[in-house]
């Protein structure tokens, strides 16, 4: 049974589906892999920051980001960054890329002002950093706190999954509360 299922509301059904992800044996890869759809993912023993997430809305609300995020994208898809150089949407992997995650939850009105006060994030909400070298990074905000007060935030930096505290240890760049409307499931 999954720890989601013993949540009184949506943002502790993240936090406990987030912190399940932490007991998974994932090892971080990022290679491109070929889903089916809707409903994909990479093999249950990879995978990067942005499956946490992906799989985290999965198990606790039933909502698959990639099929939302490729919907937007194939309908708006110069609303999406242009990174990398597409010409058109890729199912596979638009939803795996945290410019493109950042990009859907602030279409979704999702996006909340970044702060240095601990108090303004919530357990269940989205942050994301600018990590060395530019590279784009995210993570779910923890029920749990250090001792001084700073929520942990659950992710996958490189060595699988885990909760520690990596707020404000690095600049945020957004901060997002995403509840999908109930409609929205697969």
């Amino acid at each position: 049974m999954s720890l989601a299922a013993f949540a009184q509301t949506p943002a502790e059904e993240i936090v406990l589906a987030a912190r399940e992800r932490t007991f998974s044996g994932v090892r971080y890869d990022g290679k491109y892999v070929g889903l089916t759809y809707p409903g994909g993912d990479v093999p249950a023993d990879i995978g990067v920051c942005t499956d946490v997430i992906i799989r985290t809305y999965r198990n606790a609300l039933g909502f698959d980001f990639q099929k939302a995020v490729h919907e937007d994208m194939k309908a708006n898809f110069s609303a999406y960054p242009e990174i990398w150089g597409l010409s058109r949407t890729d199912r596979n992997i638009d939803h795996r890329r945290v410019p493109n995650l950042e990009a859907f939850l602030g279409r979704r009105g999702a996006r909340l002002t970044v702060t240095t006060k601990p108090e303004n994030y919530l357990p269940g909400d989205l942050v994301t950093w600018r990590l060395a070298g530019n590279l784009p990074h995210i993570g779910v905000v923890s029920d749990k706190k250090t001792p001084s007060g700073i929520p942990l935030i659950i992710h996958n930096i490189g060595s699988g999954p885990k909760e520690d505290a990596l707020l404000f240890t690095i600049p945020t760049h957004r901060h997002y509360r995403f509840l999908p409307p109930k409609d929205a499931a697969p």
